[in-house]
């Protein structure tokens, strides 16, 4: 309700600020202020690190020995400057992965960093990485495994007390926290405790009972946008390429997306444009082949990124780029020298915006103080047709020939997502030309035109929309 309240406060806001015009109504469906302020982060940082690091393991199977975590020269303060460096806005770190292994000194379990050599069994590798979060200004998030191939009661209810207890001691240690990822694993072989056996448990959806955890989570960390299969926040692209489809609708249905308990990846690619929820894409990908570190693997090319980059933050998600820390705790330098050509290049392509020169106008606008101009720089303010107009087109005029490679198009989500195709044509030669088409637009769509273009003239064509248009930006590079 206090999301509501706030959503109709902003629009009395906007009204008075930008003149008499009346804003649209919202769609029935919109984001909570966590959730857009989660938008705008765009990309963060996945960190896998545990004792899998140390076992050159993907999947730790659980007997492993506390004593062999022993990184040699961690520093969280480095590694959150990498972080930083990188252009990441914030850092989910892996508190405990499938082995069970607990990078806190949890008073639940002896299987944790407070037996290992690590600084004598004094170091805390999680409130580490969260102190020093705080203090370089990127936000702190944590994973937290569902299975345990360690735990002796996985499978029983006895599990699920331990595991929500495991929650609740995290959140009031280290939160709040800006986002908490969950994932669907749901048993296997494992120790289980020395059992040593294969232990499946009904659908995680239901046997970990995801409302409850989410309850925990929304007492002590009201903020906190929480990726699972249970869809209360946020969702999984469908796969792990860190490719958004083209075609993707912010808003989905639980009963939709996981039938009987099933995901049903089609309905994750694209979401759902009568969805119930807000429940957009995030795009997990690992910088090397694996989630955490191997001699043997090498990471991707800066270029590589940059595509990904386009196909996640570019298509209206959030990009989610795993690093994985070696035996000393540190990023490999092959990886940061990665990350930093990566940045630049995104830097280089994104850093001069075109149309800050351009003259905007548009075949509609609503009244005043909602004027095509609004989507010229990147402020509050936002340009929007009158009720019942659902196609328009924007046209940016420059004095002279531009030359350009991308275009970006925003939509004022705080009041829904809308698009549902639209055009991208320029002027040259004396005739417009079509250079790139699409469908849903959401938090932010970068449209590549291919090969450079060069025009005077640019019109992005908005043919079909579910209410009026509202556009917070166009952008040209």
């Amino acid at each position: 309700m206090r999301y509501i309240i706030g959503l109709l406060l902003t629009l009395m806001c906007l009204t008075s600020a930008f003149g008499q015009g009346s804003a649209p109504e919202p769609m029935s469906v919109v984001p909570t202020e966590y959730q857009l302020q989660w938008h705008k982060m765009e990309q963060y940082a996945f960190v896998h690190f545990t004792i899998n690091t140390f076992t050159d393991k993907e999947w730790g199977y659980g007997d492993e020995s506390p004593e062999l975590f022993n990184p040699t020269d961690f520093d969280a303060d480095e590694l959150v400057r990498v972080v930083k460096d990188a252009g990441l806005k914030g850092l989910i770190l892996t508190a405990k992965h499938h082995d069970g292994f607990c990078l806190w000194p949890s008073r639940y379990t002896e299987h944790s960093v407070k037996n290992s050599p690590y600084k004598q069994g004094r170091g805390d590798i999680v409130g580490e990485v969260c102190e020093a979060c705080r203090r370089h200004g990127i936000k702190f998030g944590l994973y937290l495994s569902p299975w345990d191939r360690n735990h002796p009661d996985y499978g029983t209810d006895n599990y699920l007390e331990y595991y929500r207890n495991q929650v609740r001691e995290l959140l009031t240690s280290y939160g709040p926290l800006f986002e908490m990822w969950f994932d669907g694993a749901n048993g296997g072989d494992g120790y289980y405790g020395g059992a040593k056996e294969t232990r499946w448990v009904e659908s995680g959806y239901l046997y970990y009972d995801w409302s409850k955890v989410v309850s925990i989570i929304r007492e002590l960390s009201p903020e906190t946008v929480v990726w699972s299969s249970s869809l209360p926040d946020a969702r999984w692209c469908s796969n792990e390429r860190g490719i958004i489809d083209e075609h993707c609708w912010a808003m989905a249905s639980p009963e939709v997306l996981y039938p009987n308990g099933v995901d049903n990846i089609e309905a994750l690619r694209h979401g759902d444009e009568d969805g119930s929820r807000w429940a957009p894409a995030e795009a997990d990908v690992s910088i090397r082949p694996g989630w955490f570190y191997h001699d043997a693997e090498q990471p991707k090319s800066p270029e590589e990124l940059f595509a990904i980059y386009l196909t996640s933050v570019g298509r209206g998600g959030t990009l989610l780029l795993n690093l994985a820390p070696d035996r000393r705790g540190r990023i490999p330098e092959q990886d940061v020298e990665v990350l930093m050509a990566w940045r630049n290049m995104v830097d280089a392509a994104f850093s001069n915006d075109l149309s800050s020169s351009a003259e905007f106008s548009a075949t509609s606008s609503r009244a005043e103080g909602f004027e095509a101009r609004n989507m010229q720089g990147d402020d509050d303010a936002y340009w929007a047709t009158e009720d019942g107009v659902v196609s328009a087109d924007v046209c940016l005029k420059w004095q002279s020939i531009v030359t350009a490679k991308y275009v970006v198009i925003e939509e004022h989500i705080a009041l829904g997502q809308r698009v549902r195709e639209f055009a991208v044509e320029v002027y040259a030669d004396g005739q417009w030309r079509r250079v790139a088409d699409g469908t849903t637009v959401g938090y932010k769509r970068i449209i590549p035109l291919g090969d450079t273009v060069t025009f005077d003239e640019l019109r992005v064509r908005f043919l079909d929309s579910r209410g009026p248009l509202t556009i917070d930006r166009i952008a040209v590079y």
